[in-house]
């Protein structure tokens, strides 16, 4: 393991979403020891709320995120007086117009403070000229051609790397403000500056990568979203904020503010690495991180060290989301109690999709959500939320006469005890948004660092040195696999006793990662996570779609990627799960012949 006596670079994350708390960057200003302060205000369900507000106000309004200015401004002073430099993802469609509100927020404090942004991530122009020009933007998650999508865009923004941050830096800004650059760019753009690494320092750059993508989503490393909850300690109203420790070479610890709940541990850190990744390959548009051979290490209490990233070159393309008005939805509950529930939401399907007008959808889903257990503690236990969801293209399709009214009507001939939710706000239809992934070259972009306190704007060269990107990652089932009997006696219980698992989503894409807490259960958690098991566990929830699947054996875990599994993405999907969180949960929660040793250690 490396020494932490070299005096690392240290890097706070201050957020990991327009909706984190906002305290964090005022308190790892005054407290901690840094060097930089990062942060995520964004999403895919902000880009596309941003981009809608932008295009309907004809770029009058002011579409960055206003959350990152009331984090920013209790924390100025001490940024200014302890020289902590800040790049953050903020700037949503308009980050001129945040770098000028912070400008004027530091000159309303008497700050000695420089302020600079990043951009080129607005690239509807030219992905429409290339549509023209025959260019088919496959989509990332399904494949289909943009001509066969049906939706029109009305805005494209790219994801930038970190380079433009670095030339910020370079110029002397004190804060850099981003529309959208990768997650993960503003701790390779900071590490870069620091240590004064070259485009071509892969190694180094693929370590900074993956301590980025470590800390990206603030506490989901320190505790927040954590299968083993159970196990967190300390005030846990107040979870920490990850911290970054990044040597020259790249390796980096991980740890968090002092004095706050949570913990830092292989397992939290595991957990991280795991969410949002499509395969061995980790792709930027800077650097290609290769994680199969990804190692951590306990490194103390609440510090972790990794180490063993591999690194390819970057793909001469980046990703571009596109954002289309899809229409409108509209939804409503009733409400199920204790026996017979299929037969009851049976019922009320059949009912209403006979009083409804079905052909003027393009989406209509009935779902029942939840179960009434056997012998109920209580009535609320028995209850089961039963939904019916609805889009479609006009808003007068959806209006209450054609959506909301026949719902309610139909109370009286329902079923036995039925009830309608009396907040019936949902049932009105608003707007939805179509969100397509697909890649974009580099060589189209116009990635500019623009420097409004020197009058500069500086270009940032496309990658000259790349490699192809791989749409279809490597994916095999274990070698050698033991057979499952070996492990001796086993008992049926859910996987989730002794197993930990992460998921998340990249558009309509579903990942899920299983690790074990033992170098023991590795065996036993290659040989029985088959992707025939995976369907298996997935049940009536499994389409039919593709589903690829790698190992981290050293850090005793499995990857799957579920292809198109999440109904379209977070801005349209008709799920609860739009963010694809507990597909994870989910399958904790399914049984497998689990041996007893293993249970014996007692139940994460």
């Amino acid at each position: 393991m490396a020494s932490i006596s070299n005096n690392p670079l240290r890097i706070a994350s201050a957020s990991g979403a327009v909706t984190d708390r906002q305290h964090a960057l005022e308190s790892l200003a005054r407290h901690e020891r840094i060097d930089f302060i990062v942060g995520d205000w964004m999403s895919e369900m902000n880009m596309t709320l941003r981009a809608a507000g932008k295009v309907d106000s004809n770029g009058e309004s002011a579409q960055f995120e206003s959350r990152f200015l009331h984090s920013l401004a209790p924390a100025l002073e001490h940024i200014a007086a302890r020289g902590v430099k800040v790049a953050v993802n903020a700037g949503a469609s308009d980050p001129q117009k945040l770098c000028s509100a912070v400008t004027e927020l530091v000159q309303s404090k008497s700050l000695d403070l420089t302020v600079a942004w990043v951009g080129g991530d607005e690239v509807l122009d030219t992905v429409l000229a290339d549509a023209k020009n025959g260019e088919e933007f496959e989509s990332l998650t399904t494949g289909q051609k943009l001509s066969e999508w049906g939706f029109e865009p009305i805005y494209a923004q790219c994801y930038l790397g970190g380079w433009g941050i670095v030339e910020a830096l370079k110029a002397g800004a004190d804060i850099v403000i981003c529309g959208r650059v990768a997650d993960a760019s503003p701790v390779i753009a900071c590490a870069a500056y620091h240590y004064g690494w070259s485009r071509h320092d892969y190694q180094q750059l693929a370590h900074a990568f993956v301590a980025g993508h470590l800390i990206e989503c603030s506490t989901y490393a320190t505790g927040g979203n954590f299968s083993g909850f159970k196990s967190l300690s300390g005030d846990l109203s107040n979870i920490g904020f990850p911290i970054a420790e990044i040597l020259p070479s790249g390796e980096f610890f991980i740890t968090k503010q002092q004095g706050t709940g949570g913990m830092v541990t292989v397992d939290t850190c595991k957990a991280q690495l795991l969410y949002e990744i499509q395969g061995p390959y980790y792709y930027h548009s800077d650097v290609v991180a290769v994680l199969d051979g990804i190692k951590m290490e306990q490194a103390g209490v609440d510090k972790v060290f990794v180490s063993n990233v591999g690194s390819k070159p970057p793909p001469p393309t980046t990703k571009v989301g596109l954002t289309a008005k899809g229409g409108f939805q509209a939804e409503a509950h009733y409400f199920l109690c204790g026996l017979d529930i299929e037969e009851k939401a049976k019922l009320l399907e059949t009912q209403l999709r006979y009083a409804l007008q079905q052909s003027s959808f393009h989406c209509l889903k009935f779902r029942t959500n939840g179960r009434c257990p056997d012998d109920p503690k209580n009535q609320d236990a028995a209850t089961v939320d039963f939904r019916i969801f609805a889009q479609a293209r006009e808003e007068a399709d959806l209006a209450p006469p054609r959506f909301l009214e026949p719902i309610m009507n139909n109370i009286m001939q329902g079923y036995p005890g039925a009830t309608f939710a009396m907040d019936a706000r949902q049932g009105l239809p608003k707007p939805y948004y179509e969100y397509w992934v697909a890649l974009l070259p580099q060589t189209r972009i116009k990635h500019v660092c623009h420097v409004p306190f020197k009058g500069l704007d500086i270009p940032i060269a496309p990658p000259d040195d790349t490699e192809i990107f791989i749409h279809d990652q490597p994916s095999y089932e274990t070698s050698s696999a033991l057979g499952l009997d070996s492990f001796g006696p086993t008992v049926r219980a859910p996987i989730g006793y002794i197993v930990h698992a992460r998921s998340g989503d990249k558009g309509s894409d579903s990942n899920v990662g299983f690790f074990v807490r033992h170098e023991d259960e590795w065996d036993w958690l290659r040989s029985i996570l088959t992707v025939s098991m995976l369907k298996e566990l997935l049940g009536e929830d499994y389409g039919g779609g593709r589903i690829f699947r790698f190992e981290l054996p050293n850090i005793w875990a499995v990857h799957f990627l579920l292809k198109d599994y999440l109904d379209r993405g977070v801005g349209a999907s008709s799920t609860y799960d739009v963010l694809g969180k507990n597909v994870a949960e989910y399958l904790r929660s399914k049984y497998v012949d689990v041996p007893k040793v293993f249970l014996e250690r007692g139940r994460i």
